[in-house]
C-alpha cells in the first residue's frame, strides 16, 4: 500500500466522454484507460488510490509524483486514451466513429470533453470523502445489476467496501 504524501496532494479527477456519449459501456474502451493508468503507474509518475468507470465518464483519485506535473500527466493520459479510442472505433465501428467528428481548429475528432475536473484533496478527511464517493456513486441499474461499471481502490480505509478489485500491477 502506498503512503499518502500530502506534500503533493492527491487529486480527484473526472474526465467525460464527448457530449456524454456512453462510449465506456464497452469493456474494450475501459481496458484502454486501464492500460494508460498502468503505464503511468509503472513509470512512477502517479499513484492511483481509486477509480470508477461509468458509461460516459470516469472518476479517479491519483497523486502526481516528484518530477511530474498534473498538466503533463493529464495531457498524456487524455491524449493516449483518445488516440487508442480513435483507432478502436475506426476498426470496430466506423459509423459510431463519425459521431466524434468535431468542427475544431486543432482537431478533426474529439473523444474527451475539454477541461476535465481536477480537484486537490487538501486533507485526509476530504480524501476519504472522495474515495467514499467513488464507491457510492450509483452506476446505472438495469435488471437489478450494475452493468458497465468498474471500481477499485489501492488502499484499505475503514468503512470503504472494495468492489471488483483490479490490480494495476
Amino acid at each position: 500500500m502506498a503512503a499518502i504524501n500530502f506534500d503533493y496532494h492527491p487529486q480527484f479527477f473526472t474526465a467525460t466522454i464527448l457530449e456524454w456519449k456512453p462510449l465506456l459501456k464497452d469493456d474494450g474502451y475501459k481496458d484502454i484507460i486501464i492500460d494508460s493508468l498502468k503505464f503511468l503507474k509503472n513509470e512512477k509518475s502517479i499513484i492511483i488510490y481509486g477509480y470508477v468507470f461509468m458509461p460516459n465518464h470516469i472518476h479517479l483519485i491519483w497523486q502526481i509524483q516528484d518530477g511530474f506535473t498534473r498538466e503533463k500527466n493529464q495531457m498524456r493520459f487524455l491524449k493516449f486514451t483518445a488516440q487508442q479510442m480513435k483507432f478502436k472505433l475506426q476498426k470496430d465501428d466506423p459509423s459510431a466513429f463519425e459521431q466524434y467528428r468535431v468542427n475544431a481548429k486543432d482537431r478533426i475528432y474529439q473523444f474527451w470533453e475539454r477541461n476535465p475536473l481536477s480537484v486537490d484533496l487538501w486533507s485526509e478527511a476530504v480524501f476519504d470523502q472522495k474515495l467514499e464517493y467513488i464507491h457510492n456513486t450509483p452506476p446505472p441499474r438495469k435488471n437489478g445489476t450494475w452493468p458497465n461499471c468498474r471500481r477499485t481502490t489501492d488502499i484499505h480505509r475503514p468503512g470503504i467496501m472494495q468492489l471488483d478489485m483490479m490490480n494495476l500491477d
